[in-house]
């Protein structure tokens, strides 16, 4: 990020088991007393279990056959700055912070789903270090207690601003997401290559998943010396600007295929997580198009996109589906160029696994995008709230909400016809 435009890891040995108590809501992770009931795993594999989810309708088919269906929904960057923890303090009595009342509208997308996903921008770190604003972003925990509030259990945390904090940062946020390890799956970052390189394969109604987490760069923060594992790091030159010039992003290539092959044949559904881009460009990079199509080669289902903060368009590739930036989902970014910094895309899906005479197919299916705009008072810069562009109330936040709606549109959607967006209020 410009400060022009700102304002705000021998292999694991032990088998866990996570039984997660999946309600409408949500999967969500518990640790299980008793692993006598699980398959043995090769070293370095790590295995959740995801729990019943409610009763199936009578006409639904059965579970032994293999089928299944998750709901998900995904949403883009939340990027927390010091207006936005100072205004969650004084929502407070007692000096901690309160961040769900900026969150609180989406609940309506996450209610319904199994699985939630977000891209952790600035660093969870607030409860060991001293929260700060840019360069170097630490953020108070309770934002990531308002989003696991909501459901969210699938978060990335391989970003730009992940060394913000040094290893001490990348540290204390990982004991966070171990503390939480109950309710969500986090990777991206980690505290050694045994963790780094573990293959995590997860559960939930019946269908096995897993996700794995890169970012271009740190901000050119080193990672210290044998310490790569800290943060997945697929290195682009915006110097040299061509993917097929850069010696160092093509040989990382061959990391990205070993960790998608030690799980692609383990699971049903993998998704990728792409931090990289060019910052407020409206269209993918060349790196950005060159990594979705290597994804989808190695079997990727789906792409999701983060770091431009604006809305960049999506499309199928082959049977993947690629975003390739959400947008700022929650931000105090600066409400100028017709709003493409406070305006993003939450996309609900279902992920539905069909068993045909012993044939397994996963499908994409029902692909809902919606609108989302991350409004604050400009004045005093309070009242930070989501809202969405299907929200009636959505005229009371930005008046010229329609043409805002048709800008973003026509730029999220020219890329593939086969996608929509859901219409304005």
């Amino acid at each position: 990020m410009k400060k022009s435009d700102l304002l705000p890891k021998k292999l694991c040995s032990i088998l866990l088991i996570l039984s997660i108590t999946a309600g409408l809501c949500a999967c969500k992770e518990t640790a299980a007393d008793d692993a006598s009931s699980t398959d043995a795993l090769d070293d370095g594999e790590v295995y959740f279990t995801m729990g019943e989810a409610e009763p199936a309708p009578e006409d639904a088919p059965a579970e032994s056959d293999g089928s299944g269906v998750i709901e998900m929904s995904i949403a883009g960057d939340y990027i927390i700055y010091d207006s936005m923890y100072n205004y969650a303090q004084t929502l407070t009595d007692d000096g901690s912070y309160d961040f769900k009342p900026m969150v609180r509208n989406l609940r309506k997308y996450t209610e319904n789903c199994d699985l939630n996903y977000y891209n952790q921008e600035t660093v969870l770190a607030g409860d060991e270090l001293e929260p700060s604003s840019y360069p170097a972003f630490i953020t108070p925990t309770e934002a990531g207690d308002a989003m696991l509030d909501l459901g969210y259990n699938l978060v990335s945390t391989a970003t730009n601003h992940a060394l913000d904090g040094g290893e001490d940062g990348v540290l204390a946020q990982l004991r966070y997401w171990k503390k939480n390890s109950d309710k969500a799956f986090m990777t991206g970052t980690f505290e050694s290559q045994e963790k780094r390189d573990e293959v995590h394969i997860l559960e939930c109604n019946g269908i096995t998943y897993s996700m794995l987490s890169y970012t271009y760069a740190t901000n050119g923060i080193p990672r210290p010396e044998g310490k790569d594992y800290l943060v997945n790091v697929w290195p682009t030159d915006f110097d040299i600007n061509d993917p097929d010039m850069d010696v160092e992003y093509h040989k990382y290539k061959e990391q990205v295929k070993k960790d998608v092959e030690a799980v692609r044949d383990k699971v049903d559904f993998l998704i990728v997580c792409m931090h990289s881009g060019v910052e407020y460009a409206v269209d993918e990079s060349e790196y950005q198009r060159d990594m979705a199509q290597y994804l989808a080669s190695l079997g990727v289902d789906l792409v999701i996109g983060t770091h431009p903060h604006v809305i960049q368009p999506a499309e199928y590739i082959g049977d993947t589906l690629v975003y390739y930036s959400l947008g700022n989902l929650l931000c105090a970014q600066m409400q100028d160029d017709y709003y493409n910094k406070v305006t993003s895309v939450l996309a609900t899906m279902t992920i539905r696994k069909t068993n045909d005479g012993g044939e397994k197919k996963v499908t994409i299916e029902n692909v809902k995008n919606h609108l989302m705009y991350s409004y604050y008072d400009q004045g005093s810069w309070t009242d930070y709230c989501v809202v969405s562009f299907e929200d009636p109330q959505i005229e009371n936040f930005l008046p010229e909400y329609e043409d805002v709606y048709e800008t973003y549109s026509e730029q999220f959607l020219k890329r593939d016809d086969r996608l929509t967006m859901e219409p304005c209020a």
